[in-house]
Protein backbone atom coordinates (compact mmCIF):
# COMPACT_ATOMS: atom_id res chain seq x y z
CA UNK A 1 0.00 0.00 0.00
CA UNK A 2 2.11 3.21 -1.13
CA UNK A 3 1.35 6.46 1.21
CA UNK A 4 1.75 9.90 0.48
CA UNK A 5 2.60 12.86 2.10
CA UNK A 6 0.88 16.60 1.21
CA UNK A 7 1.35 20.08 1.33
CA UNK A 8 -1.49 21.98 1.59
CA UNK A 9 -1.78 26.13 1.50
CA UNK A 10 -4.22 26.98 4.09
CA UNK A 11 -6.06 30.44 4.38
CA UNK A 12 -3.62 33.01 5.74
CA UNK A 13 -0.73 31.53 3.11
CA UNK A 14 0.39 28.88 5.46
CA UNK A 15 1.08 25.47 4.93
CA UNK A 16 -0.11 21.96 6.36
CA UNK A 17 2.06 19.76 5.47
CA UNK A 18 0.69 15.31 6.69
CA UNK A 19 0.62 11.92 5.30
CA UNK A 20 -2.46 9.90 4.22
CA UNK A 21 -2.88 6.46 2.63
CA UNK A 22 -6.17 8.27 0.58
CA UNK A 23 -4.78 11.88 0.23
CA UNK A 24 -8.76 13.17 -2.00
CA UNK A 25 -10.63 11.98 1.03
CA UNK A 26 -8.11 13.83 3.82
CA UNK A 27 -8.08 16.83 1.62
CA UNK A 28 -12.07 16.56 1.87
CA UNK A 29 -11.85 16.03 4.94
CA UNK A 30 -9.77 19.04 5.94
CA UNK A 31 -11.76 21.24 3.69
CA UNK A 32 -15.42 20.09 5.85
CA UNK A 33 -13.45 21.04 9.03
CA UNK A 34 -12.91 17.14 10.21
CA UNK A 35 -9.69 17.21 9.86
CA UNK A 36 -6.83 18.58 11.89
CA UNK A 37 -7.03 21.18 14.64
CA UNK A 38 -4.89 22.98 12.45
CA UNK A 39 -6.79 23.36 9.43
CA UNK A 40 -9.75 23.65 10.89
CA UNK A 41 -8.83 27.08 12.17
CA UNK A 42 -7.25 27.50 9.00
CA UNK A 43 -8.78 26.25 5.90
CA UNK A 44 -7.26 24.66 3.21
CA UNK A 45 -6.88 26.57 -0.32
CA UNK A 46 -5.68 24.25 -2.53
CA UNK A 47 -3.03 21.07 -2.21
CA UNK A 48 0.38 22.02 -3.22
CA UNK A 49 2.65 19.22 -3.45
CA UNK A 50 1.92 15.34 -3.37
CA UNK A 51 4.72 12.99 -2.39
CA UNK A 52 4.20 9.08 -3.30
CA UNK A 53 6.18 6.96 -0.40
CA UNK A 54 6.89 2.81 -0.12
CA UNK A 55 5.01 2.55 3.05
CA UNK A 56 3.99 4.75 6.17
CA UNK A 57 7.47 4.85 8.23
CA UNK A 58 9.00 6.33 4.87
CA UNK A 59 6.18 8.84 4.85
CA UNK A 60 6.50 9.72 8.58
CA UNK A 61 10.14 10.90 7.87
CA UNK A 62 9.83 12.89 4.95
CA UNK A 63 6.92 14.58 6.92
CA UNK A 64 8.90 15.22 9.84
CA UNK A 65 11.68 16.18 7.17
CA UNK A 66 9.32 18.73 5.16
CA UNK A 67 8.16 19.83 8.39
CA UNK A 68 11.33 21.36 9.35
CA UNK A 69 11.82 23.58 5.83
CA UNK A 70 10.86 27.22 5.99
CA UNK A 71 7.94 28.22 3.81
CA UNK A 72 9.60 29.18 1.63
CA UNK A 73 11.66 26.02 1.04
CA UNK A 74 8.29 24.60 1.65
CA UNK A 75 7.23 26.29 -1.15
CA UNK A 76 10.37 25.33 -3.47
CA UNK A 77 9.38 21.73 -2.73
CA UNK A 78 6.06 21.98 -3.80
CA UNK A 79 6.72 23.85 -7.28
CA UNK A 80 9.03 20.61 -8.02
CA UNK A 81 6.79 18.20 -7.08
CA UNK A 82 3.26 19.64 -7.79
CA UNK A 83 0.05 17.94 -6.77
CA UNK A 84 -1.67 15.87 -9.95
CA UNK A 85 -4.58 16.83 -11.93
CA UNK A 86 -6.31 13.98 -10.23
CA UNK A 87 -5.56 13.24 -5.97
CA UNK A 88 -4.35 9.70 -5.90
CA UNK A 89 -7.00 7.04 -4.95
CA UNK A 90 -5.69 4.15 -2.68
CA UNK A 91 -4.97 1.33 -4.28
CA UNK A 92 -7.04 -1.55 -4.38
CA UNK A 93 -5.68 -5.13 -3.61
CA UNK A 94 -8.55 -7.76 -4.67
CA UNK A 95 -6.26 -11.05 -2.62
CA UNK A 96 -8.04 -12.05 0.31
CA UNK A 97 -5.00 -13.50 1.64
CA UNK A 98 -3.96 -9.21 3.27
Amino acid sequence: MSWYVYLIECRGGSIYTGIAVDVAARYAAHAAGKGARYTRSRPPQRLLAVLAMADKSSALREEHRIKQLSPAQKRALAAAAPAPAAIPAPSTRSSAAD
